[in-house]
Protein backbone atom coordinates (compact mmCIF):
# COMPACT_ATOMS: atom_id res chain seq x y z
CA UNK A 1 0.00 0.00 0.00
CA UNK A 2 1.48 3.34 -1.02
CA UNK A 3 1.59 6.48 1.11
CA UNK A 4 -0.82 8.09 -1.36
CA UNK A 5 -3.32 5.23 -0.90
CA UNK A 6 -3.00 5.50 2.88
CA UNK A 7 -3.55 9.26 2.79
CA UNK A 8 -6.57 8.84 0.51
CA UNK A 9 -8.07 6.21 2.85
CA UNK A 10 -7.54 8.49 5.86
CA UNK A 11 -9.13 11.41 3.98
CA UNK A 12 -12.16 9.25 3.15
CA UNK A 13 -12.45 8.28 6.81
CA UNK A 14 -12.23 11.92 7.85
CA UNK A 15 -15.00 12.89 5.42
CA UNK A 16 -17.18 9.98 6.56
CA UNK A 17 -16.77 10.91 10.24
CA UNK A 18 -17.40 14.59 9.51
CA UNK A 19 -20.57 13.94 7.52
CA UNK A 20 -21.83 10.72 9.05
CA UNK A 21 -25.23 10.61 10.70
CA UNK A 22 -26.63 7.86 12.87
CA UNK A 23 -25.30 5.50 15.48
CA UNK A 24 -23.46 3.23 13.02
CA UNK A 25 -21.85 5.99 10.92
CA UNK A 26 -18.58 6.05 12.92
CA UNK A 27 -18.32 2.25 12.79
CA UNK A 28 -19.04 2.13 9.06
CA UNK A 29 -16.30 4.72 8.50
CA UNK A 30 -13.85 2.76 10.63
CA UNK A 31 -14.80 -0.50 8.92
CA UNK A 32 -14.12 1.00 5.48
CA UNK A 33 -10.77 2.36 6.65
CA UNK A 34 -9.78 -0.93 8.31
CA UNK A 35 -10.60 -2.90 5.19
CA UNK A 36 -8.41 -0.60 3.11
CA UNK A 37 -5.50 -0.41 5.57
CA UNK A 38 -5.25 -4.04 6.77
CA UNK A 39 -8.15 -5.98 5.25
CA UNK A 40 -11.09 -7.55 7.08
CA UNK A 41 -13.63 -10.07 5.83
CA UNK A 42 -15.31 -9.72 9.24
CA UNK A 43 -15.15 -6.48 11.21
CA UNK A 44 -16.53 -5.99 14.71
CA UNK A 45 -16.24 -3.51 17.54
CA UNK A 46 -16.53 -4.57 21.17
CA UNK A 47 -16.97 -2.37 24.20
CA UNK A 48 -15.96 -3.48 27.66
CA UNK A 49 -17.36 -2.86 31.12
CA UNK A 50 -14.68 -4.13 33.47
CA UNK A 51 -16.66 -3.14 36.58
CA UNK A 52 -19.21 -5.80 35.62
CA UNK A 53 -16.71 -7.91 33.63
CA UNK A 54 -18.84 -7.79 30.49
CA UNK A 55 -18.10 -7.23 26.83
CA UNK A 56 -20.70 -6.06 24.32
CA UNK A 57 -20.59 -6.07 20.54
CA UNK A 58 -21.27 -2.47 19.50
CA UNK A 59 -20.97 -3.07 15.76
CA UNK A 60 -20.62 -5.96 13.35
CA UNK A 61 -20.25 -6.34 9.61
CA UNK A 62 -22.12 -9.68 9.89
CA UNK A 63 -25.20 -9.20 12.07
CA UNK A 64 -26.50 -12.68 11.21
CA UNK A 65 -23.46 -14.52 12.60
CA UNK A 66 -22.39 -11.90 15.15
CA UNK A 67 -25.33 -9.73 16.19
CA UNK A 68 -24.66 -6.43 17.91
CA UNK A 69 -26.73 -7.20 20.98
CA UNK A 70 -26.37 -8.72 24.39
CA UNK A 71 -23.26 -9.16 26.48
CA UNK A 72 -20.73 -11.87 27.18
CA UNK A 73 -18.45 -12.35 30.16
CA UNK A 74 -14.87 -11.18 29.91
CA UNK A 75 -12.56 -14.17 29.39
CA UNK A 76 -9.33 -14.24 31.40
CA UNK A 77 -6.78 -15.87 29.13
CA UNK A 78 -3.75 -15.08 26.98
CA UNK A 79 -5.86 -12.71 24.87
CA UNK A 80 -6.89 -10.78 28.00
CA UNK A 81 -3.26 -10.46 29.05
CA UNK A 82 -2.26 -8.99 25.68
CA UNK A 83 -5.23 -6.68 25.10
CA UNK A 84 -6.38 -5.70 28.59
CA UNK A 85 -3.20 -5.84 30.62
CA UNK A 86 -0.48 -4.96 28.10
CA UNK A 87 -2.87 -2.92 25.93
CA UNK A 88 -1.28 -4.26 22.79
CA UNK A 89 -2.78 -5.62 19.60
CA UNK A 90 -3.52 -9.34 19.75
CA UNK A 91 -2.68 -11.29 16.60
CA UNK A 92 -3.51 -14.87 15.69
CA UNK A 93 -2.84 -16.02 12.15
CA UNK A 94 -4.26 -19.55 12.20
CA UNK A 95 -7.56 -20.99 13.27
CA UNK A 96 -5.66 -23.29 15.64
CA UNK A 97 -4.23 -20.26 17.43
CA UNK A 98 -7.63 -18.54 17.44
CA UNK A 99 -9.16 -21.68 18.99
CA UNK A 100 -6.87 -21.32 22.02
CA UNK A 101 -8.57 -18.06 23.05
CA UNK A 102 -11.97 -17.81 21.36
CA UNK A 103 -14.66 -20.40 22.07
CA UNK A 104 -16.51 -19.34 18.90
CA UNK A 105 -13.61 -20.40 16.66
CA UNK A 106 -15.86 -22.76 14.69
CA UNK A 107 -18.13 -19.87 13.70
CA UNK A 108 -15.10 -17.78 12.79
CA UNK A 109 -13.80 -20.63 10.59
CA UNK A 110 -17.22 -21.15 8.97
CA UNK A 111 -17.11 -17.52 7.82
CA UNK A 112 -13.84 -18.13 5.98
CA UNK A 113 -11.73 -16.44 8.62
CA UNK A 114 -8.61 -17.91 10.15
CA UNK A 115 -6.68 -14.88 11.36
CA UNK A 116 -7.51 -11.98 13.64
CA UNK A 117 -6.17 -8.75 15.01
CA UNK A 118 -7.82 -7.20 18.07
CA UNK A 119 -6.75 -3.61 18.66
CA UNK A 120 -7.39 -2.11 22.09
CA UNK A 121 -8.91 1.37 22.19
CA UNK A 122 -7.70 3.34 25.20
CA UNK A 123 -8.73 6.89 26.07
CA UNK A 124 -7.71 8.73 29.24
CA UNK A 125 -6.14 5.54 30.58
CA UNK A 126 -9.36 3.52 30.22
CA UNK A 127 -9.78 0.57 27.86
CA UNK A 128 -13.05 1.33 26.08
CA UNK A 129 -13.05 -1.74 23.86
CA UNK A 130 -11.49 -3.34 20.83
CA UNK A 131 -11.55 -3.08 17.07
CA UNK A 132 -11.50 -6.57 15.58
CA UNK A 133 -10.49 -7.48 12.05
CA UNK A 134 -10.69 -11.06 10.83
CA UNK A 135 -9.63 -12.53 7.51
CA UNK A 136 -8.20 -15.70 5.95
CA UNK A 137 -5.38 -17.60 7.64
CA UNK A 138 -1.98 -15.87 7.61
CA UNK A 139 -3.55 -12.61 6.40
CA UNK A 140 -2.09 -10.36 9.10
CA UNK A 141 1.49 -10.26 7.94
CA UNK A 142 4.10 -8.14 9.74
CA UNK A 143 3.47 -5.39 7.15
CA UNK A 144 -0.28 -5.39 7.76
CA UNK A 145 0.24 -5.49 11.49
CA UNK A 146 2.52 -2.47 11.23
CA UNK A 147 -0.12 -0.65 9.14
CA UNK A 148 -2.76 -1.47 11.76
CA UNK A 149 -1.09 1.16 13.95
CA UNK A 150 -2.56 3.73 11.57
CA UNK A 151 -6.00 2.76 12.89
CA UNK A 152 -5.31 3.76 16.51
CA UNK A 153 -6.34 7.41 16.30
CA UNK A 154 -9.28 6.82 13.92
CA UNK A 155 -10.52 4.08 16.29
CA UNK A 156 -10.45 6.50 19.22
CA UNK A 157 -12.32 9.07 17.15
CA UNK A 158 -14.91 6.48 16.11
CA UNK A 159 -15.50 5.46 19.74
CA UNK A 160 -15.97 9.11 20.74
CA UNK A 161 -18.22 9.85 17.75
CA UNK A 162 -20.33 6.75 18.47
CA UNK A 163 -20.72 7.77 22.11
CA UNK A 164 -21.79 11.25 21.01
CA UNK A 165 -24.28 9.81 18.50
CA UNK A 166 -25.84 7.52 21.11
CA UNK A 167 -26.12 10.39 23.61
CA UNK A 168 -27.96 12.59 21.08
Amino acid sequence: MTNEEIMAALAEFDAAIAGGKGANAPWLALQALSRKIVGAKLFTVMTVDMKNELARRAYTSDPKSYPASGTKPVQYNRWFNVVHKARETFVANTIADIATVFPDHETIWSLGCGSVINMPVVIAGELLGTVNCLDVEHHYTPERLERSRLLATPAKLAFLAAARASAA
